[in-house]
């Protein structure tokens, strides 16, 4: 994943990540909708399959900020 890629990707897990939170979700449903969202965007960018994109995000080991 190319630097422009993985701040995009980061953006949308932590925009999302943020939404979730104002409706007052769990830090874990915050994180794993953080991750299908980020997921998602990292399919259309790359091309590479759903579950391919999700292994990569996961692999970011990115979390929710309290």
């Amino acid at each position: 994943m190319d630097i422009a890629s993985k701040e995009m990707v980061e953006e949308a897990y932590f925009e999302t990540v943020t939404e979730a939170m104002t409706r007052n979700e769990s830090l874990l449903t915050a994180h794993k909708e953080g991750v299908t969202a980020a997921a998602m965007l990292l399919a259309a960018l790359t091309g590479v399959d759903d579950e391919e994109a999700k292994k990569e995000v996961i692999a970011l080991e990115l979390r929710p900020q309290d």
